[in-house]
């Protein structure tokens, strides 16, 4: 399998996308810890998978790291790899860009950038002690073709593709990968908010038509975990079926 023995963090995997790829690395042999601030369901998903859970919360610092300090405790001090899934993404769209609160702005922007930054840094000696850690910073392809009416989150998705290139550059001299993927809209309970004009939209502009489930993510985001991954460190794959090309 191709994740054989490889002790792998999920944030943001109580549900959605997060669980999906969790179950994914599972099933190729990966050692799970499953991290999320949604305590009661990600306990039941890292039951369902035999995974260790750890309750986090990206918009604090001390959080994030207690995190780290246990899963070095389940790990014996080294992590293979590190999926950065946890972010904000429901009800902060559907608005104009001048009508966002200021408070919904930071808070965005305080979970889905700055808690990949300090969840990364709070994981970066870990991934190297593991001697081929990698990184799947999970981005979103609204950034690619900005996304109308949902600013702060494109804004904060966009900053995270950024900083895996230079996340990339930082931590490749140790033989730490860093790569990201960006999905479009998956059909998912995290999505059910959207309106299903958006679904349509997105539905009938892939180069593959129809709806993406977040299944089809979990293949690609086990090879960027994988040992043999590393040439590929900096790069963006936009998983989304060709919606978006680059």
């Amino acid at each position: 399998m191709l994740l054989d023995g490889r002790h792998i963090l999920v944030t943001g995997a109580a549900r959605g996308l997060g669980a999906e790829i969790a179950r994914g690395l599972a099933a190729q042999g990966a050692r799970l810890i499953l991290a999320d601030i949604a305590e009661e369901e990600g306990r039941a998903t890292a039951g369902a998978l035999g995974a260790t859970f750890a309750r986090v919360d990206l918009a604090d610092p001390a959080s994030v790291e207690a995190l780290a300090a246990a899963v070095a405790a389940a790990t014996g001090g080294a992590l293979h790899g590190l999926v950065n899934n946890g972010a904000i993404a429901t009800g902060i769209g559907g608005i104009g860009f001048e009508d966002i609160e200021i408070e919904s702005w930071d808070r965005v922007q305080r979970v889905n950038v700055r808690g990949t930054w300090l969840m990364t840094r709070a994981a970066a000696p870990l991934l190297r002690a593991s001697g081929s850690g990698r990184v799947v910073n999970v981005a979103s392809d609204t950034a690619l073709w900005g996304a109308p009416n949902l600013m702060s989150y494109v804004a904060s998705k966009g900053a995270v593709i950024a900083m895996t290139r230079s996340l990339a550059r930082e931590l490749g001299p140790d033989r730490v990968g860093v790569t990201a993927v960006a999905p479009g809209i998956l059909t998912t309970e995290s999505t059910e908010y959207v309106p299903p004009a958006r679904h349509r939209f997105y539905e009938d502009g892939r180069a593959v038509p129809g709806a993406q489930g977040p299944g089809e993510i979990t293949d690609v985001v086990a090879f960027l975990l994988s040992e043999g991954a590393l040439t590929l460190t900096g790069q963006l794959l936009p998983v989304n079926n060709g919606f978006v090309f680059t």
